[in-house]
């Protein structure tokens, strides 16, 4: 637990601790507040129980003159403001206070939200194979807020109770010390065993709402993204049924963990109130004069600022314990480490100008995962099309991957122009890249924002867009539209058709103005009038441009400068379009 604090505290920028520092300045000025709050209650009771008596006190006298009060009468209405003034100012600095806290801490879960996702974004392609993105989704959506409700604010309460419970168990010592130690130390005493005896519960409960977080947003991914299939199959039932399996735990774990830490307080409030008809019995047994209601009354003010104080120290303690696992998973995405040429991308650019070239490359997954790739050598020209064919698994994509550079050669080498690509230039390289999947991601946007993706809106080249969309064989179909590029394609580009879709992902790679271009599969869901369309437009541009195609259909590759035919463990043999034919 001490490790995750230390963990957490070292993701916490420098401007977010120079705030924290100053949240402490005025956790320590509300607790002087208080203090002042207490003390002020004493005069005031004492003036209003028997304002002759203080009236004539030796140590009120120099206040008396000073002021030029001549009748015991004014000292009520002055003392009754002072006291009015000194508990408003106390209320007045929690307000603050608690607005300050809040504040700073979402602001502290806004940072943390950013760096996970931003070291998610930025880790290589091996890692986003591994993960689950509904584990990275929650922890981005879900788990950081609790950090921040569950975790950074209860922490700020716990350290402002403590400096406020200090500051007025002094005060309560200075009134009275054997009343304010024996009733300092039955509270605690309660707490602590509260504490011991649903540890164990909170620590299974943070389990539970870390697991069900991630199982929850998994349903919802799995239901939506697979809504043709649920609503065609009538699957409904079975994903509700799902999505409850994981809601319900999730929500009864956060019921349990919040009835945990508040429970406390109605107990503690009758022992409260039990304690101080004690105290009052005790003190009035010897001394029945109107000495005894000042003090009285300033431990029973004490009494009812501590109980809250104690009361948030303990919740918040609860709150913390349950939703470790939470703060768990966070912080083992704040791990993640960042590239290390992530400002310099721009340094020493890879122009290629003649080959891609892999010189005795193999791979595998994991350490304990069979070979997918074994003993590769190809070479690429510049400016040629090469379509890729082989059985399934037979690692076309395995391959393709390597020379984009989102995977590294476990054995051997990519190099382009001789050059070795590495961690320090890969993302160079990959600025030369443009990839066309078989199923293009559309964003919920305009034509303009989904052929310009990733661009910001106001930063879009239109008449850029317009070039690549005539040359993608699209231009004549969106600008005879009614919103032309401005037209929403709808999720996941719903109101397009498939033809239409691959030719948005085919004048995005163009818009990039990249050098080589690599369509993966990007026809084999396509009709067989689509594709011959779509391959045409692919033919038909730049001579410039280096064309990489993987293809289930040999006739997909007709116009191929040549062929790498894909076997088992990635061996390669490299055909013309005609020796495909006449192998056969």
């Amino acid at each position: 637990m001490r490790y995750l604090f230390k963990r957490l505290w070292k993701n916490i920028n420098l401007k977010r601790k120079k705030q924290l520092s100053l949240v402490l300045l005025f956790i320590m000025a509300a607790s002087v507040t208080e203090v002042i709050s207490i003390g002020a209650v004493i005069p005031f009771l004492g003036v209003l129980a028997n304002p002759e008596a203080f009236f004539q006190h030796e140590l009120a006298q120099s206040f008396i003159n000073y002021l030029n009060i001549a009748e015991p009468s004014q000292l009520l209405p002055l003392f009754a403001t002072a006291f009015m003034i000194a508990a408003l100012m106390a209320g007045l600095m929690r307000i603050a206070l608690l607005w300050s806290q809040t504040r700073l801490a979402h602001a502290i879960g806004a940072d943390l939200s950013y760096q996970i996702y931003k070291n998610t974004l930025y880790q290589p392609y091996s890692v986003h194979l591994e993960q689950n993105s509904s584990e990275v989704i929650s922890a981005i959506a879900t788990k950081s807020d609790q950090v921040v409700m569950q975790t950074i604010l209860p922490i700020m309460y716990i350290v402002s109770s403590i400096f406020m419970l200090i500051m007025i168990l002094l005060t309560l010592i200075v009134i009275h010390p054997v009343m304010a130690i024996v009733a300092m130390t039955g509270f605690a005493f309660i707490y602590v065993l509260f504490i011991y005896l649903t540890k164990k519960r909170l620590h299974g409960n943070s389990k539970k709402i870390s697991h069900n977080s991630n199982m929850t947003i998994k349903a919802l991914q799995e239901g939506m993204g697979g809504i043709r299939d649920v609503l065609i199959n009538s699957t409904q039932t079975i994903y509700c049924n799902i999505f409850r399996k994981s809601d319900l735990p999730l929500r009864r774990a956060l019921g349990e963990n919040q009835y945990i830490s508040a429970s406390p307080r109605y107990a503690m409030e009758a022992v409260g109130m039990a304690l101080i008809a004690i105290i009052a019995y005790t003190m009035t047994q010897g001394d029945r004069s109107e000495s005894v209601i000042p003090i009285l009354g300033a431990l029973a003010l004490g009494a009812q600022r501590l109980l809250p104080a104690l009361q948030q120290v303990y919740s918040s303690y609860s709150t913390v314990k349950g939703s470790i696992s939470s703060l768990r998973d966070v912080i083992f995405l704040l791990k993640q480490p960042l590239p290390k040429n992530i400002e310099n991308q721009a340094l020493n650019p890879i122009e290629f100008r003649r080959e891609i070239s892999l010189k005795n490359v193999g791979f595998r997954y994991s350490s304990n995962a069979p070979l997918s790739l074994s003993g590769v050598n190809l070479t690429i020209a510049k400016g040629s099309c090469v379509g890729f064919i082989g059985v399934t698994g037979s690692g076309k994509s395995t391959l393709l991957d390597i020379i984009m550079g989102l995977l590294s050669p476990t054995i051997g080498k990519l190099t382009i122009d001789g050059e070795m690509v590495t961690d320090e230039n890969r993302r160079v390289w990959q600025s030369n890249i443009a990839h066309v999947p078989q199923n293009i991601y559309l964003s919920d946007s305009t034509i303009e924002e989904n052929i310009a993706f990733g661009i910001p809106k106001e930063e879009i080249n239109h008449q850029r867009v317009k070039e690549v969309a005539k040359q993608a064989h699209i231009a004549e179909l969106v600008e005879g539209w009614k919103d032309g590029y401005q037209t929403f394609v709808g999720e996941q580009g719903i109101r397009l058709s498939g033809g239409q879709r691959q030719r948005i992902g085919i004048a995005r790679a163009l818009y990039k103005k990249a050098k080589v271009l690599i369509f993966d599969e990007a026809t084999s869901a396509l009709d067989g009038q689509t594709e011959k369309k779509i391959m045409n437009i692919i033919n038909k541009l730049d001579n410039d441009l280096t064309i990489l195609i993987i293809a289930h259909r040999v006739t997909t590759l007709k116009e191929c400068d040549q062929i790498i035919d894909i076997s088992e463990l990635g061996n390669i043999v490299v055909k013309k379009y005609d020796d495909i034919f006449s192998d056969t």
